[in-house]
């Protein structure tokens, strides 16, 4: 009888970009509606992102194959989370928790007092998800944004 998925260990790492890229590309693509692919998620912007701060884009990783990643930003200031996801087949594991712990803890650690993240509407899962992990909608503010280039 074959080991159930749950049951096989979930390891949290550093992403790589040569050795992860093509994997967590495909999870965003294939996650659902929750995540917006855009201009940011070129491989040229990746690079940039890692530049900046390597050590929060994390992945779970199970059996050599990677089920999760989420990304994390921290300015100096203020710390905003973006691409939580979890392969369809690995949901309810805990998985999504595990990433959000460690990304957590990690901005904690460069002195990040407050976190920000964006779900859209439609996303009611995400939003229970977020909100059972503390997490509280902002409903004094309105997102705006500008394209640069």
């Amino acid at each position: 009888m074959g080991l159930k998925m749950s049951e096989r260990p979930i390891t949290i790492r550093q992403f790589d970009y040569l050795d992860d890229w093509e994997s967590v590309r495909t999870l965003w693509a294939t996650a659902g509606s929750g995540i917006h692919l855009g201009r940011s998620d070129t491989p040229e912007e990746i690079l940039k992102k890692l530049q900046r701060d390597p050590n929060l884009f994390l992945v779970a990783e199970q059996v050599d194959q990677i089920v999760g990643a989420v990304v994390g930003g921290f300015d100096g200031r203020r710390g905003l989370i973006y691409h939580l996801a979890v392969s369809v087949d690995s949901r309810q594991q805990g998985i999504g928790a595990l990433l959000m712990g460690e990304l957590e803890d990690r901005l904690r650690a460069k002195g990040c007092l407050r976190c920000y993240l964006l779900v859209t509407r439609e996303n009611v899962q995400a939003m229970q998800f977020y909100e059972k992990r503390g997490w509280v909608t902002l409903d004094e503010l309105a997102i705006y944004g500008k394209d640069l280039v």
